[in-house]
């Protein structure tokens, strides 16, 4: 394409579709200008990265699209031109080859995500890709240029791209905007381009935490001795659905891996104003004719604290966790028990609040982009990541579609373009 180095692509937003669509850009000899309001890209990146980074899956592609629900169809042409395998390539080219875990999770070797970052803006840098640190994007003016505020000074670091400040308006050949969602806010994505884009007549679905914690009324007894402890190999059930996992008890509620991947369905039950009844099997390994014939056996004068932690191997806050389902003493009868163990009954009462979730559901309309993520309704305006209106839950859905996405965005441009020579 020989114009493509006089093209100019303003990228907002330094998470990871922003900084995927900015390399496969820059690498396509394009002028790139690659703008965040936080004074460092990858905030979020780096914060995921903290409890070890998660990049994708190993399960089969089949599988793997079947997680992303309603948004499958839409989101497999990407996911399918930057699966799993291209994704663990990419990451070795960056220095960091992966490994799979025990739960099939993939992780770079180092399971964080700083040398990745510093590694891919190191990359960009040598493509030319110039960063431009706290700049909001605020819109466009009435001549289509591109208007940012709060422009930072002058700021230049090494292994990272030059950093400059725009305050002026920015005129661009083509825009991809990757400003993620609402979750996290004070890590660079606060939604706020959701009126930008409302007021020139997209259709943006309400932001709503996905991957949240939930609201719960413990008793003060109960959340005083059991916050912060983990509810480890478990089983939650809602709706048909189960998973296996963890969840962790806090002050306000629930969470955890297990929660999180029941959180889509939990979540809108109660936006719903139905209920959300969460039950969750103590002991999944055992049957309840197995527990029944275990705690048959505890002495009447026993303790069942006792009887519990001996019998069937209950931590202290599975135990507390059975008295508040129970609202009064445990059954000692061994069938009831047995049965409440393989299906506490816990009511929520509402998710937690988006600033909260690790993820956000709704955004940008599928029938407002075309094939390349493009806006029908603003040509030469692309979008990607979480801007978009899907979810999926943890366990590498997030980073996989949100760097697929990335990247379709930029071959979307560059198809543009082309078109427009």
């Amino acid at each position: 394409m020989s114009t493509a180095p006089q093209k100019r692509v303003a990228v907002i937003g330094a998470g990871p579709a922003g900084l995927m669509a900015a390399e496969r850009l820059g690498q396509a000899g394009l002028r790139v200008d690659l703008y965040d309001r936080m004074k460092s890209a990858g905030r979020k990146l780096l914060m995921a990265g903290r409890g070890g980074l998660n990049l994708t899956h190993s399960e089969d592609l089949d599988a793997f699209l079947r997680r992303y629900g309603e948004a499958e169809a839409w989101l497999a042409p990407a996911i399918a031109a930057f699966p799993p395998e291209a994704l663990r390539a990419w990451s070795a080219g960056l220095g960091e080859p992966t490994f799979t875990g025990s739960s099939g999770r993939v992780f770079p070797a180092s399971k964080k995500a700083s040398p990745l970052l510093r590694a891919w803006l190191r990359r960009l840098a040598g493509q030319g890709v110039r960063l431009h640190t706290g700049q909001d994007w605020q819109g466009w003016n009435a001549a289509g240029d591109l208007l940012f505020a709060n422009a930072a000074p002058l700021r230049v670091a090494n292994a990272a791209p030059v950093r400059v400040a725009n305050a002026a308006p920015v005129r661009a050949d083509a825009t991809v905007l990757a400003l993620g969602g609402a979750s996290w806010p004070r890590l660079g994505a606060t939604g706020a381009w959701t009126t930008i884009l409302a007021d020139r007549g997209i259709a943006v679905a309400k932001l709503r935490p996905a991957n949240c914690g939930f609201t719960v009324d413990w008793s003060a007894h109960f959340r005083d001795r059991s916050a912060g402890q983990p509810l480890k190999s478990i089983r939650l059930s809602f709706a048909g659905r189960s998973v296996r996992g963890e969840a962790v008890i806090t002050g306000y509620g629930v969470e955890g891996g297990a929660v999180y991947a029941l959180s889509a369905a939990l979540r809108d039950a109660l936006e719903a104003g139905g209920q959300a009844i969460l039950h969750i099997d103590l002991r999944p390994e055992m049957s309840e004719a197995e527990l029944f014939q275990r705690l048959s056996g505890v002495r009447q004068r026993e303790s069942l604290s006792n009887a519990l932690r001996k019998a069937i191997h209950l931590p202290p806050v599975a135990i507390g966790l059975l008295r508040e389902a129970a609202g009064a003493d445990l059954p000692r009868e061994p069938g009831k028990l047995a049965a409440l163990i393989k299906a506490v009954p816990l009511a929520l009462l509402a998710p937690q609040p988006i600033e909260r979730a690790i993820s956000t559901a709704g955004g940008i309309a599928q029938d407002e982009l075309d094939a390349g993520f493009m806006l029908r309704r603003l040509p030469g305006v692309f979008a990607a990541g979480e801007m978009l209106d899907w979810e999926a839950p943890t366990g590498g859905y997030l980073l996989q579609a949100t760097l697929a996405t990335g990247l379709a965005a930029a071959e979307g441009v560059l198809k543009w373009l082309a078109r427009e020579a």
